[in-house]
């Protein structure tokens, strides 16, 4: 079938597996899109669903690929809730090309139009658990001063390469104004929204896609899923998250304004084609609504920047 991954990957994929063991389906995870792919092996224990991670040119980098893996490393080693690393060829030597290989977790990722207050709490809650494990930049795990770090919408509109707003440049002019707080470093997933996120009810599962995955402040993090559940779920959403984090924390997060600015500026001009939206009634709404949902969010917060100052969120 075309489009799938080579004989010599999925060869690869089953002996990891177990000896004798065979791949016996393989699927993108993402419709449209040639991987990751979800892999079912049989094998001497059973059968099993596995992830296979590979390049995919002009989404999925190499590096992209190796933080993956060291962060499931790190991510072990502390007990975390998210996929376990059974596999990597980060040089191509056994495949030909860099891929890995982890655990399927249980849960689902699908976004529910209605979310209850529990839920954005247990969101916010799932990310302290991983800023609890301290750690200094290290190779595949290099430091990350905002979400997504891969990706620049903010140096995008700097360079004129995309259009920009009064709100997003009077933003942008703020952010670089100030001084970056420095927070003690700590392990980050760095893409943390909803579609990286497990479900089983309103408990998270597992974590998901850390290949943007590094070190830094607990903001990068906190900031970036607070202006997702914003632009989802309106404008009562991130305090839920926040007061999560806070509980399983059992500390403040500081310079909140700061990073919920960072966070809405890594997002494109205008959210058409982002992200889905839905009112209190669960209807979903129209790219312009999710569009003005970030714009309150970043308004809110260059408020608060302005009242309380960097240092207090």
């Amino acid at each position: 079938m075309s489009g799938l991954p080579t004989e010599s990957v999925l060869s690869w994929a089953a002996e990891a597996v177990g000896t004798g063991a065979r791949v016996i389906a393989a699927k993108a995870l993402h419709e449209g899109r040639t991987g990751p792919w979800m892999v079912q092996i049989d094998h001497a224990g059973g059968t099993s669903d596995v992830v296979l991670r590979l390049v995919v040119p002009g989404w999925i980098g190499k590096a992209m690929i190796a933080t993956g893996a060291a962060a499931l490393l790190v991510a072990e080693e502390h007990g975390l809730a998210a996929p376990r690393l059974i596999a990597s060829d980060l040089n191509g030597r056994a495949t030909g090309v860099v891929a890995t290989l982890e655990t399927a977790v249980p849960g689902s990722s699908a976004m529910p139009a209605r979310v209850s207050a529990e839920r954005l709490r247990e969101a916010g809650a799932a990310i302290a658990r991983v800023h609890k494990v301290p750690l200094e930049p290290r190779r595949h795990l290099p430091l990350r001063t905002r979400p997504t770090q891969t990706d620049d919408h903010a140096m995008e509109r700097r360079m004129s390469v995309t259009h920009s707003t009064p709100l997003l440049q009077l933003a942008d002019d703020r952010v670089r104004e100030i001084p970056r707080p420095q927070e003690t470093a700590v392990f980050v997933h760095g893409d943390i929204w909803a579609g990286n996120m497990m479900w089983s009810g309103d408990i998270c599962t597992a974590l998901i896609d850390w290949k943007t995955a590094g070190v830094g402040d607990p903001g990068v993090d906190l900031g970036n899923l607070r202006m997702h559940m914003a632009v989802q779920y309106g404008s009562d959403a991130p305090a839920y998250v926040l007061e999560g984090w806070r509980r399983e924390s059992g500390r403040e997060a500081t310079n909140v304004a700061y990073w919920d600015t960072v966070a809405a500026l890594q997002t494109p001009v205008d959210l058409d084609d982002w992200e889905p939206g839905f009112d209190d009634q669960g209807n979903r709404l129209g790219g312009s609504d999710v569009t003005e949902r970030r714009n309150a969010f970043l308004r809110a917060a260059l408020d608060r920047l302005e009242r309380d100052g960097v240092t207090h969120g």
